[in-house]
């Protein structure tokens, strides 16, 4: 099977350059249990967003 070549060469220029917005985290809690800590994947309870396995818009 032969790969495919995403070199973007000289067509680079014609790629609009990205924006990103990351809004200000105030993260006040942590979790006292470091096994639960561990199980959510984060310290802080703001941050221990599930996969529901759903789409976010309709």
């Amino acid at each position: 099977m032969k790969m495919k070549n995403y070199n973007l060469g000289d067509d680079f220029d014609r790629f609009p350059v990205a924006m990103a917005y990351v809004p200000w985290q105030q993260l006040c809690n942590v979790y006292e249990d470091l096994d639960e800590a561990l199980q959510n994947g984060t310290l802080f309870p703001e941050l221990n967003k599930p996969f529901t396995g759903r789409r976010c818009c309709k």
